[in-house]
């Protein structure tokens, strides 16, 4: 494999999933310790990533939607698959920008929903589904990550109501907290919890801890996490306290 393309695969792999061990990115990449490290070396002199003990970690920032829908893919269909079967025929949805809420969105074709998204990607696939009432927030555009953000956004949402929320993160602290790593997208979010019945956040194992600076809201803001594993166990405590259901996929813990 060429450096070119191994750093390619490094960046990808710390934007996706957070810090990552040098032993970690030498199993995915297929290629020896050194070379990694010689290829970390390289990448935070050209100021792409902070080296840490033992591995390294990029700043998340406003990397592209595209590139981050490209990982974990079966998880997220899993946890879209489970998190979908919550919504009954008739009822609204508010989908959060992120790529899996558009794994979500692709498993509603064919229902009589109301979906309510600030998510470019949802809207382009759910478009042509005449069974669903599409409705589009306002706002500014994030060209880079497909969504619609500001005061517009918020706006719009004080103006609607939706029976469900599918919030996105990028990391949850041991305490329950919900993170973000875009300080842009905290108040949409916030907002859109205050516009819905019921939250419902998606979160993949990557995001235990995962990353993220600004916190969106505490685990008493939710209803239940859709994950693809067990949670640990501090962090299960603070949901079962805030009485979160986590449901896994295939069956619920309280």
């Amino acid at each position: 494999m060429l450096a070119e393309r191994r750093h390619q695969l490094i960046l990808r792999a710390l934007r996706a999933g957070g810090p990552a061990a040098v032993t970690d990115l030498s199993e995915q990449l297929g290629v020896s310790p050194a070379t990694i490290r010689r290829d970390l070396v390289k990448l935070e002199e050209d100021g792409l990533l902070t080296r840490v003990h033992g591995g390294a970690v990029v700043d998340e920032g406003d990397q592209p939607f595209a590139e981050v829908a490209e990982v974990r893919v079966a998880e997220k269909d899993a946890i879209a698959e489970r998190a979908a079967a919550l919504v009954r025929d008739g009822q609204s949805v508010l989908l959060d920008i992120g790529t899996t809420a558009f794994r979500l969105a692709r498993q509603l074709h064919g229902r009589r929903l109301t979906v309510i998204t600030s998510n470019l990607v949802v809207y382009e696939e759910l478009a042509d589904d005449e069974g669903i009432e599409l409705v589009l927030l306002g706002g500014m555009l994030r060209r880079e990550y497909r969504s619609l953000v500001g005061f517009l956004t918020e706006d719009n949402l004080r103006q609607l109501h939706a029976d469900w929320l599918f919030l996105g993160t990028s990391g949850v602290r041991p305490g329950g907290q919900v993170m973000d790593t875009t300080v842009v997208e905290v108040p949409v979010k916030r907002a859109m919890i205050k516009a819905s019945d019921k939250v419902v956040l998606l979160a993949d194992t990557a995001k235990f801890p995962g990353t993220g600076m600004a916190k969106v809201c505490g685990p008493e803001d939710l209803d239940i996490v859709v994950t693809n594993a067990p949670v640990d166990a501090v962090t299960r405590a603070s949901f079962m306290e805030a009485r979160v259901e986590v449901v896994v996929a295939g069956k619920a813990q309280a």
